[in-house]
């Protein structure tokens, strides 16, 4: 579960950088990723609302062990599969009768944010791709966040000259910028430090044969029985996951006792 650390979150919407090739376009969204299980599994929902003003719901759990499932929503899937293809791309599948029906793909984007793509078939049989685009959520600012959120208007005709209204709304705008900035450079560092106190807890949880040394790199593998242990011998020493389930990460002890995935 190491590599969906980057995809737990709470998702904002931005539905201006969406395109919807199929179903009904949303004016606003949430959707959020949660670990559940003790880890094992992803707890996944979305709530829209309409342009008319109605609202939708939908949930459902998946382990991402690329492993059907059943699907709750029998009349859209009889199961759901899960697969991590990568640090930065979740996939997910809902087959019916055992043929696709419906992809998802969850992918981390460079600036952070996260990109959704639904491939399917609408109900005429043609296929279609609809992709959204999120933002992590903050917690309610006591100021706004974009120029969108500001309406800028002339009280009466000729009180702001339009060039002084193109210069600030050009400073307001870079003055936004740099605080939006500000605000995503810290959300991706309490989301390091909570990926690092996570993987921590997993292996402070794990079997120990030896005292780990602050600065040294070790690998940690799971166990047929779904425990864990930390090792000294790397995967490629092994000649793959050798001797266990599977290899989860490198992982590297900090001067604070946490730890941090790193490239083997």
């Amino acid at each position: 579960m190491v590599q969906v650390y980057n995809f737990l979150a709470s998702w904002q919407l931005f539905p201006e950088k969406c395109t919807f090739e199929n179903g009904i376009t949303p004016k606003s969204g949430q959707y959020r990723i949660d670990s559940i299980q003790q880890g094992h599994a992803l707890s996944i929902s979305s709530n829209w609302v309409s342009m008319d003003q109605e609202a939708f719901f939908s949930q459902y759990e998946l382990i991402p062990d690329n492993q059907p499932r059943p699907f709750p929503d029998q009349q859209l899937a009889d199961t759901v599969i899960g697969n991590v293809l990568n640090a930065a791309t979740l996939q997910v599948i809902l087959q019916k009768n055992e043929e696709t029906v419906l992809e998802v793909l969850h992918e981390i984007m460079p600036n952070g944010y996260l990109k959704i793509k639904y491939l399917g078939k609408n109900i005429a049989g043609n296929t279609y791709c609809n992709t959204e685009i999120y933002h992590k959520q903050m917690s309610v600012l006591p100021y706004a966040s974009s120029v969108g959120s500001v309406a800028i208007r002339p009280t009466r005709e000729g009180v702001i000259k339009h060039k002084a209204l193109t210069a600030m709304e050009e400073q307001t705008q870079m003055q936004l910028d740099q605080i939006r900035e500000q605000i995503e450079l810290l959300a991706r560092q309490a989301q390091e430090i909570r990926k690092r106190k996570e993987l921590s807890l997993m292996i402070y949880e794990a079997k120990l044969s030896f005292k780990p040394q602050i600065g040294h790199t070790y690998h940690l593998y799971q166990k047929r029985d779904g425990s864990h242990i930390l090792s000294l011998v790397a995967p490629a020493e092994w000649g793959g996951a050798g001797p266990f389930e599977q290899f989860i990460s490198s992982v590297k002890l900090l001067a604070d006792h946490t730890w941090m995935e790193v490239t083997a």
